[in-house]
């Protein structure tokens, strides 16, 4: 019983599916001939979905979960179907993508929550009297707007948020409680923004200084900016730091999860995706539709490509031009010898062979 709606919000199952988007979908209602179609008010997982609730199945080894579920409506592909008997007490909603088709009803659940928030100025909220706020927007308890910051129609503004100066937000975007954005910012449309992230600090600049002190450092002011696309969404405690000349850029549809850490100056490619804990070092830049799993490390300045997909906990130190999955990690040691140790690494598989061959000889 994951999300539940209160009874005039309640809709039949044809209707649900008429107002969720449904784009690049096919889909198609079966049921019993006399079985009516429910009304639907709510989402839930096959074991806790109750009767007047829709679920979806995706994965065959959930299959048994299947011919026991109270659901009163299964979102499933056509071998699903042919696998079970005659007659089921659910509707069947058959989608050869039924993973897909169950997030798009969830947002069409979520928005009934986002559509209650309040579209008011908290009156805790300090706004710039240069502020540009347009019409729709919902902006929370003690949030700060400065100078000549821009919010556009149907953004939600947390509690506590600070939008600093210059910083623009595209329509329709959220930021969740306690989001700081730097001056200069620019957040697309659709953007998700969750508690804690930050975007737009200061890179990690710094020259040596042996003028002050052996060892001192010299900050580099930096004078670039952070720049999302739309459909981003950034996870909670996530940060992304402005460039120090150049801008950060972070494109359309790139989905960040919690704990992530974006250096200076890079540039990461639309629709590419990271997990939580990744870091990625300054000035690299990071093609479409990559992925980087877990904990994955990426060293600062070098290339990766379009369609890489870097596994848990790997450490990318070099160029990766083509496209296909990677995977490594290296015991620490002295830096020659794991210069040397790597070297010979990569050889490994060759000097299998040889040794095969001359243990034959």
């Amino acid at each position: 019983m994951a999300i539940v709606l209160n009874q005039d919000q309640a809709v039949t199952l044809d209707k649900l599916l008429e107002q969720v988007d449904t784009k690049g979908l096919d889909w198609q209602i079966k049921k019993s001939s006399n079985q009516p179609l429910p009304f639907i008010f709510g989402l839930g997982s096959l074991n806790n979905a109750g009767k007047t609730e829709i679920s979806f199945l995706s994965n065959a080894k959930f299959f048994p979960h299947l011919l026991k579920t109270d659901a009163a409506a299964v979102i499933l592909p056509q071998k699903a179907v042919d696998h079970l008997p005659d007659s089921v007490p659910f509707t069947m909603v058959v989608c050869e993508n039924p993973y897909l088709l169950y997030a798009r009803i969830a947002q069409w659940f979520d928005r009934f929550r986002l559509n209650a928030i309040p579209k008011q100025i908290h009156p805790s909220a300090i706004v710039a009297p240069d502020a540009h706020i347009e019409q729709g927007v919902s902006i929370g308890p003690l949030a700060v707007i400065e100078s000549n910051a821009s919010i556009a129609a149907g953004s939600i503004i947390g509690a506590s948020c600070v939008i600093g100066k210059n910083t623009v937000i595209g329509k329709n975007t959220i930021l969740y409680a306690n989001v700081t954005l730097y001056h200069d910012v620019i957040i697309g449309e659709r953007c998700i923004l969750h508690s804690g992230s930050v975007i737009g600090a200061d890179g990690f600049g710094f020259a040596p200084d042996n003028t002050h002190a052996k060892g001192a450092w010299c900050k580099i002011s930096q004078l670039g900016r952070v720049i999302l696309g739309n459909d981003v969404e950034i996870g909670a405690c996530t940060t992304v730091d402005r460039g120090a000349l150049e801008d950060t850029i972070i494109g359309n549809g790139v989905k960040l999860d919690n704990q992530i850490m974006i250096g200076h100056n890079v540039k990461v490619g639309d629709h590419t995706a990271m997990a939580a804990c990744v870091g990625i070092a300054g000035s690299t830049q990071i093609g479409t539709r990559c992925t980087v799993a877990g904990a994955g490390m990426v060293s600062g300045h070098i290339t990766i490509g379009d369609d890489v997909h870097v596994s848990g906990g790997s450490a990318v130190t070099s160029d990766i031009l083509e496209p296909g999955r990677y995977t490594g990690v290296f015991p620490i040691a002295a830096h020659g010898v794991w210069q040397k140790n790597a070297a010979v690494l990569q050889q490994l598989a060759q000097l299998r062979r040889r040794i095969q061959q001359l243990e034959k000889k």
